[in-house]
């Protein structure tokens, strides 16, 4: 389950079905606040059980337990109690937003994106749905409309909670980061101090922002108020650990990843932990962890939502299977077309000698503005391959600026660049 646009829709719904919390004993508030929320949903269906709010509300509060656990088994339970609530009351308004918001959860953006039209025509005032519109055509690379959504948002209810964490994504991807993590910020001040793992989420997304923009120490510091206001918290734990890969600590990094993992066992955090212990300098490790995530990975890939970002950069860089890579790529790149996706292909056609293609689509990705160091990496080594010297020496340049900010690397590139072969 990966850190989408779409996981942080799940902050809206909570304000849409508000959970009431005056009967919580004190045995209840040692759990979380989805566990909460499962146990007051629980209480609801007993007392009323041929009410549909109920199921509701049970399939919110276990869809957010999914977030904060990163178990794909309470989506699962979320579908078993939102079925309920149809046969109930068949195409509840309710109900039909939790679906969408299932959808999401499975990655299923080009069918949560129908779903969000047909909805968005039978209530245009809700905001939620335009938050629906927002991440699917965000997660396919439909920005403008993507865009236009967020935008609804934002002036149907002005400084709203869930449209500012939309608007910060955006203004990532358009390269504002600086704005970015300003939005987040203002997300994270909205935010109620009850609600400690919407917190940590907001947190955990401010230190991307933050290592994004070169600034390991600032990272660090939200990363650790994310674990201190929520333990074992696994967004803050592969973030944290990017910090510290960012600072040359790759046996930290390595810790802090097993643990992500042993938290939420997903392919695509598998081949992480198996980067960091590759740069840890322990290779029998890596391999084997390498070849743990080929496996994993092969038997959801023709899932939407699967690890094929990470099986192509796997097969291109370090099985050195460039044609495998690109088979994963068109595959991918045939049902969205999102800055991550246009990236990844074009990588693989780098690797398989197409930098003629590859330039087209890493083009396409930066164009919506993205500042990503690996991208811009990436981008130069194929205008590289093309003869282009001064667009290559531009973009690792940026690259090598934002992974070592202020320091003699990013200031002294070499004036004259050699084509190289393909590496990430």
């Amino acid at each position: 389950m990966k850190t989408t646009f779409a996981v942080s829709v799940i902050i809206i719904i909570i304000a849409t079905f508000a959970f009431a919390q005056s009967t919580i004993t004190p045995a209840i508030n040692t759990l979380s606040p989805a566990e909460r929320s499962i146990a007051e949903a629980r209480k609801t269906i007993d007392r009323k059980p041929g009410q549909f709010a109920g199921y509701n509300q049970l399939a919110m509060a276990l869809s957010r337990r999914a977030r904060e656990t990163s178990d794909v088994n309470f989506y699962m339970q979320a579908e078993d109690a939102l079925k309920k609530s149809f046969e109930l009351a068949p195409q509840n308004t309710d109900g039909e937003k939790i679906h969408i918001w299932l959808l999401l959860g499975r990655h299923e953006f080009a069918a949560a994106r129908d779903a969000a039209v047909t909805l968005n025509k039978k209530v245009p005032d809700d905001v939620l749905v335009y938050g629906f519109l927002t991440d699917a055509n965000a997660e396919l690379g439909n920005y403008d409309e993507a865009e236009k959504a967020a935008q609804w948002m934002l002036d149907l209810r002005p400084g709203n909670l869930p449209g500012l964490t939309r608007a910060a994504y955006l203004r990532e991807l358009f390269g504002d980061v600086d704005g970015a993590i300003d939005l987040m910020n203002m997300a994270y001040q909205s935010t109620p101090p009850t609600e400690v793992e919407d917190r940590a989420w907001i947190l955990a997304q401010t230190g991307h922002l933050y290592l994004a923009h070169g600034k390991a120490s600032d990272a660090e510091s939200v990363l650790q108020q994310a674990l201190a206001m929520f333990p074992g918290y696994h967004y803050a734990l592969g973030n944290l650990g990017k910090v510290r890969i960012s600072q040359g600590r790759y046996d930290d990094a390595v810790a802090l990843l097993q643990q992500r993992y042993h938290a939420a066992p997903h392919a695509e955090n598998l081949y992480e932990l198996a980067e960091a212990l590759e740069l840890a300098g322990r290779s029998g490790e890596a391999t084997k962890a390498f070849t743990e995530f080929e496996s994993k990975s092969l038997l959801e890939s023709a899932r939407a939502d699967n690890s094929n970002r990470e099986l192509i950069f796997y097969y291109a860089d370090h099985a050195h299977q460039p044609a495998k890579a690109l088979d994963v790529a068109r595959k991918e790149f045939g049902g969205r077309h999102d800055v991550y996706t246009l990236d990844a292909y074009a990588w693989a056609l780098h690797v398989n000698g197409q930098n003629a293609e590859a330039r087209k689509q890493i083009d396409a990705a930066l164009s919506v503005g993205i500042r990503d160091a690996k991208m811009l990496r990436h981008a130069g080594e194929i205008a590289l391959q093309l003869g282009d010297q001064a667009s290559a020496q531009r973009y690792l340049q940026d690259s090598t600026a934002l992974t070592f900010p202020g320091s003699k690397q990013a200031r002294a590139m070499p004036a004259s660049l050699t084509p190289t072969s393909p590496g990430r």
